[in-house]
């Protein structure tokens, strides 16, 4: 991290015993919350006003596992967080601001048995219990996620497999290249990544080629797409041409960044 986040970091954890002690948070912190986890545990508040885990993921990774068991209530308060990067708790006694600015990850069943669009497995759902539980989340709440992956099952062979992946050193040293781009690009602003840029800073500082541009286009008529949604494909399609190393967002970033958007919203 850099000095002014672990400064930031260290001063949450500093709030009430989060684990960490007196000392420095020189890590991300990674929060991974229960779904039985109350709208106050996770977003703050209580009698004495205090922060929830979505501010103790500040500057680092908020995982939600088995997503739609959450409360939709609860979910539902991660609006403004997800947008902000803030938290605004009021109560009687008075109004507190925190910081949120994290990255998010969710993850969840295709189905309430878990086995819909299994290539070996029978889905055991009715049509009524599969809609039921995907409405769980809402449309606003998928809206805000940048991007959507759906991982099918691994087979046993690739399991067993010796064959060597891809080193973690060297995918750590494209994704620490990207990010100096995007600090480069940045830095006459108030951000220092993609993920933070506003629609200012989105016009101001990406530049899409004429094809990236009429194929965006089309994609926001063809599926409806909210125009939240158009800036968000565009820091995405910025976000791949910065591991591409390329200066402009081309056809194929900007294609890539629309694959990813949510296929039930």
């Amino acid at each position: 991290m850099r000095e002014e986040e672990i400064i930031d970091v260290t001063k949450i954890y500093s709030v009430v015993n989060g684990g960490y002690g007196s000392a420095l948070v020189t890590k991300r912190p990674f929060r991974c919350p229960h779904h039985t986890i109350s709208r106050v545990g996770l977003v703050g508040g209580g009698n004495k006003l205090t922060p929830g885990e979505i501010t103790f993921a500040h500057r680092g990774v908020l995982f939600l596992d088995e997503f739609p068991e959450f409360p939709r209530s609860t979910l539902e308060a991660l609006r403004t967080p997800m947008e902000d990067g803030i938290v605004t708790i009021s109560r009687a006694r008075g109004t507190m601001t925190f910081p949120a600015r994290f990255i998010f990850i969710a993850a969840s069943n295709p189905c309430p048995c878990g086995f819909l669009g299994h290539p070996k497995k029978s889905c055991h759902c009715s049509l009524l219990q599969i809609s039921n539980y995907k409405k769980r989340i809402s449309g606003p709440i998928l809206d805000r996620i940048d991007i959507h992956v759906d991982v099918p099952p691994v087979d046993q062979e690739k399991l067993t497999s010796v064959t060597s992946a891809e080193k973690s050193a060297m995918i750590r040293h494209r994704v620490e290249d990207a990010r100096l781009r995007q600090s480069r690009r940045l830095a006459d602003s108030k951000v220092k990544t993609n993920g933070e840029m506003t629609v200012a800073n989105i016009k101001k500082y990406c530049r899409l080629s004429s094809e990236a541009t009429e194929i965006l286009k089309f994609a926001i008529t063809r599926f409806g797409l909210s125009a939240r949604a158009y800036f968000k494909i565009i820091k995405v399609a910025q976000t791949i041409a910065d591991i591409s190393r390329r200066d402009i967002i081309e056809k194929i970033d900007i294609s890539e960044a629309i694959q990813f958007r949510s296929k039930e919203n």
